[in-house]
């Protein structure tokens, strides 16, 4: 009688989606902070094992620097396009701490602050790559902020000696601030009453025209 063996095919690996697994490596880092997340807790956030994050990857510190580079692209991203419409400026300011505020608080979830604030500024004591990393993200929203102020100084919305790149960094400043006091418990409507301070401040006169 013929024996017939039960081979087992030999699987391939599980095929991951790269956009998904940054996503979940993402939301550990910015729960636990670089130096709180380990391997085990990024393998089981993706469903990759070690092997496998590496060979996708690199290292957890090269996964945490392309998690902060994606968070500052994206971020960037959504602010030229809500600057960039045509709205008031004190409208797409407060555009700009709503969103924020929607990621900073997220619905349903703790509190969780800015990515790259959050958790970089720590790190980045003693890390340089990620102090470059912290430095060039703030500058790069500084940018976005500048660019639309420039914008509203040449369309009379500003007075006529206002320094948009210093209103830039005060710009930049309210953000850091919601960032900060939402992590540190502060309630939404404390927040937005914040943010439309920051407006009034940054705006001057135009602050009052809505």
């Amino acid at each position: 009688m013929e024996q017939k063996e039960n081979k087992r095919a030999r699987g391939r690996p599980r095929a991951y989606d790269p956009e998904q697994a940054f996503n979940s490596a993402r939301d550990v880092f910015w729960h636990t902070g670089y130096g709180g997340s380990s391997l085990d807790d990024l393998s089981a956030a993706t469903g990759m094992n070690r092997p496998s994050l590496y060979a996708a990857f690199g290292d957890k510190h090269a996964l945490y620097l392309q998690t902060l580079d994606r968070y500052v692209e994206a971020s960037r991203r959504k602010m030229d396009q809500t600057l960039a419409a045509d709205l008031p400026l004190t409208q797409a300011l407060r555009q700009i701490y709503h969103l924020a505020l929607a990621m900073y608080l997220p619905a349903g979830s703790e509190a969780r602050g800015c990515l790259l604030i959050g958790t970089a500024a720590t790190q980045a004591v003693t890390d340089a790559e990620v102090r470059d990393r912290l430095g060039n993200g703030l500058r790069s929203f500084d940018a976005a902020f500048e660019i639309r102020l420039q914008r509203a100084l040449e369309q009379g919305e500003l007075d006529a000696d206002a320094e948009p790149a210093l209103l830039a960094k005060l710009a930049s400043a309210v953000l850091h601030t919601l960032a900060l006091r939402s992590r540190a418990g502060d309630t939404r409507a404390s927040l937005e009453e914040t943010a439309d301070a920051g407006i009034k401040l940054i705006c001057g006169k135009a602050a009052t025209k809505r």
